[in-house]
């Protein structure tokens, strides 16, 4: 793999960036038009050079139909991301479980990933998810229920929270 893809997709909330392999693995995604930016979020091991195409094929796909209320259409694809520490990894899989339209805790999401007291590595788990949309750390709230932060704003986890809920009871 010596190269990565760049796409964009326009959303209801700004366009979301997609940096994808060849093969349509995803390695980072966020709400912002600055693909250096999110290139430095992938892991330097996974960096590759970026070209820009229109389109990524499935990923792109994936998107639109969860756009359009699949809210399941983007399970399916495949995201890699590195990690020099076992939980990260397991947080990312554990939040890929959590269901759209059910957002969890921190401690429920510590909880779900096999280590009921680790609330901050829960919570640095998302934060250091470069992989927004496909990882949805969106989908994790404050003890209290309130949104706590997000990379790409908190305007954008209000909305991908309402879409969820809007498209679940539809």
């Amino acid at each position: 793999m010596n190269e990565m893809y760049s796409s964009r997709i326009e959303t209801p909330t700004g366009p979301l960036t997609v940096l994808a392999d060849p093969d349509g693995v995803v390695h980072a995604a966020g709400f912002t038009t600055d693909t250096a930016n999110l290139l430095g979020l992938v892991h330097p091991r996974l960096r590759r050079e970026v070209r820009e195409r229109p389109e990524l094929g499935p990923v792109s796909a994936a998107v639109r139909s969860y756009l359009d209320g699949d809210l399941t259409a983007i399970d399916a694809v495949p995201v890699v991301q590195h990690t020099d520490g076992e939980f990260l990894a397991h947080a990312w899989e554990t939040l890929r479980r959590v269901k759209p339209g059910e957002p969890v805790t921190y401690t429920e999401f510590a909880e779900l990933s096999g280590r009921p007291r680790a609330v901050r590595a829960a919570a640095m788990a998302c934060a250091r998810n470069a992989a927004a949309l496909f990882v949805p750390c969106h989908r994790v709230l404050r003890t209290d229920g309130g949104l706590g932060g997000f990379r790409w704003g908190l305007p954008v986890k209000t909305w991908l929270l309402a879409h969820e809920r809007r498209a679940d009871i539809g």
